[in-house]
């Protein structure tokens, strides 16, 4: 018996995992046979997923048995738990059982207790926080690797920094790179990965450098464009969330007079010669205000969520924002750098 766990809202990640591991365990040719997805919708979701996978597989191969969006791991009657107690040990050896979850599971509970006793392999499908450069780089040399794209290291941190934690897309560009180049045994420089790659991350952090700036049309524009190609409001927030954070840390640290090797440490940067462009970037930018705009950015973080009217909402914020950096110092205030 093997027994897997998946769960994070990376909805795309999971089902790329899904089919790797479904594909691996089945024999193609008796996969109708064997494979059986049980939604959670159904009161008896988990009892029936139980009992199919005490089936032995038909033919060759293992019998695969998916109980998607299961909530086993954040609640679990006495009941159930009785049955799982019974079933778990029983499963035979020919059978893979998945549960995948969008919530992490409550390592209290006593389900998750089972499971994990049971040696459940437990796999997270978290979305990349986008000011992760370190984790971004990764993901993309791991997908590549996967997809057998041979990149550069800087073509690498750009396809990182273009396409944040969209998971979806980063397998959807490598495709397109792995078209471009053929058979050829030189990996892709960034100047080729730039022509092709639609690069919706990097628009975001080139809104955030205009609000930084103060310069209220140029991040409207920006904004219009993200919007047009239908970028999601949260997703937009969640790039220039990432950038704002980096910008404070770094500003925060070089008043406190430390080096570049602890900046970079503290950002777990892959690349610590960045830290030198953060610098640059924020030379101009005051403390004071870089610590105003968090607040800012979590209040339309909110209002989105509330199911404001999206586009109307970031417009109003990002003139609110790069006012705050436009003024040309801080009311009540003649310390720290000028804008």
């Amino acid at each position: 018996m093997q027994i897997y766990l998946f769960w994070g809202e990376d909805d795309f990640a999971i089902a790329q995992a899904v089919t790797s591991l479904r594909s691996s365990v089945l024999d193609p040719n008796w996969a109708s046979f064997n494979y059986d997805k049980i939604a959670a919708d159904r009161a008896d979701a988990v009892v029936e997923g139980l009992d199919r996978a005490l089936t032995p597989p038909f033919g060759t191969g293992s019998r695969f048995v998916w109980l998607a969006n299961t909530t086993l791991t954040q609640q679990c009657s006495p009941e159930l738990l009785a049955q799982l107690e019974r079933t778990l040990p029983v499963i035979p050896p020919t059978t893979v059982l998945l549960l995948t979850s969008v919530k992490k599971p409550d390592s209290r509970l006593k389900s998750t207790k089972l499971l994990v006793k049971s040696a459940a392999e437990v796999r997270e499908f978290s979305p990349i926080p986008p000011w992760n450069d370190k984790e971004l780089a990764q993901r993309v040399r791991q997908v590549a690797a996967e997809k057998n794209v041979k990149l550069t290291a800087t073509a690498i941190e750009l396809l990182a920094e273009s396409i944040g934690s969209d998971t979806r897309q980063l397998y959807s560009e490598l495709e397109k790179l792995l078209l471009f180049a053929g058979n050829r045994s030189q990996p892709l420089n960034p100047e080729e990965v730039a022509a092709l790659v639609h690069c919706h991350a990097q628009n975001t952090f080139q809104l955030a450098d205009a609000i930084r700036e103060g310069n209220t049309s140029v991040a409207l524009e920006l904004l219009a464009g993200l919007t047009a190609r239908s970028e999601p409001g949260l997703r937009i927030v969640a790039g220039l969330t990432g950038k704002f954070r980096i910008w404070l840390w770094v500003k925060a640290m070089i008043q406190a007079g430390d080096r570049d090797d602890k900046i970079a440490r503290a950002l777990d940067l892959g690349n610590p010669k960045r830290v030198y462009y953060f610098r640059q970037e924020v030379k101009n930018a005051s403390l004071e205000k870089l610590q105003k705009s968090l607040p800012l950015l979590l209040e339309l973080e909110a209002s989105l969520k509330r199911g404001r009217e999206e586009i109307s909402t970031l417009q109003t914020k990002v003139i609110e924002l790069s006012s705050l950096f436009r003024a040309l110092s801080d009311p009540g205030s003649r310390s720290g750098p000028s804008l």
